[in-house]
């Protein structure tokens, strides 16, 4: 059951266009109020902004700076860690290549050695041979 209080009820409403004009109408009130109750002139204020602005062009500077030293520093720390690795690793190369030389001269020196036994060795048994072949003919 309905209550008589639930009467249903229509609203009409009027396309006021936005409410553009009345932002400007409000817009223009605050400003003639604010230049009514302005505590400076108007050369005050565009003095103190400018101070305003040249502290924030000068506090804007330092933080570039502040960033660039730091971005420099992380690069010259990275540069010299390459450095170090490119250093060590020149330095591991150069050990390389002269452990390769001893290497190589040593095995040309024992690879000499083998060879001259060897030859000293077939001298000897031609000899041994020659010597053998003498006697039996005595």
């Amino acid at each position: 059951m309905r209550d008589h209080d639930d009467v249903p009820y229509i609203v009409i409403e009027r396309d006021s266009g936005g409410g553009l004009g009345s932002f400007l109408l409000g817009a223009m009130v605050g400003a003639g109020l604010a230049l009514l109750f302005a505590p400076k002139t108007g050369e005050e204020t565009q003095e103190e902004l400018r101070e305003q602005a040249q502290r924030l062009r000068v506090l804007a500077e330092e933080r570039v700076r502040e960033a660039q030293r730091q971005l420099e520093e992380r690069l010259d720390v990275a540069r010299d860690g390459v450095t170090a690795r490119y250093d060590e690793v020149r330095d591991a190369v150069s050990a390389g290549r002269e452990a390769a030389v001893e290497a190589r001269s040593d095995l040309e020196e024992r690879l000499e050695r083998s060879k001259a036994a060897y030859r000293a060795g077939v001298a000897a048994a031609r000899e041994s041979v020659a010597a053998g072949a003498e006697e039996a003919e005595d």
